[in-house]
């Protein structure tokens, strides 16, 4: 998964990477969210979702200590995170923001 994910980051298109588990409540209401989002900004970025008790070496790397965390990637650098859940306006402004 690393080196994938290595790949999708290292894109000048932004990529919205969302650190989720199974079991967090908060994670479950962002995800309609971002359902919501990826329909709105088709092509724009991508939005990917990386399960932290599959991942671990990834969260920890990113410094994941809580879920859900978001983590907007451009060129392979992370440009704004946030912990907690996050509105749809705000994700879309922030990609409109980094393209």
């Amino acid at each position: 998964m690393k080196e994938n994910f290595q790949n999708i980051i290292n894109n000048s298109q932004p990529t919205l990477v969302d650190f989720y588990a199974d079991w967090c409540g908060p994670c479950k209401s962002q995800a309609p969210i971002l359902k919501e989002l990826a329909a709105t900004i088709k092509g724009k970025a991508r939005i990917i979702k990386i399960n932290v008790d599959n991942n671990q070496a990834l969260a920890a790397k990113y410094q994941v200590r809580g879920v859900p965390t978001l983590i907007l990637f451009k060129d392979g650098q992370a440009v704004w995170r946030q912990s907690g859940v996050a509105t749809k306006q705000q994700l879309s402004d922030l990609i409109n923001q980094n393209l």
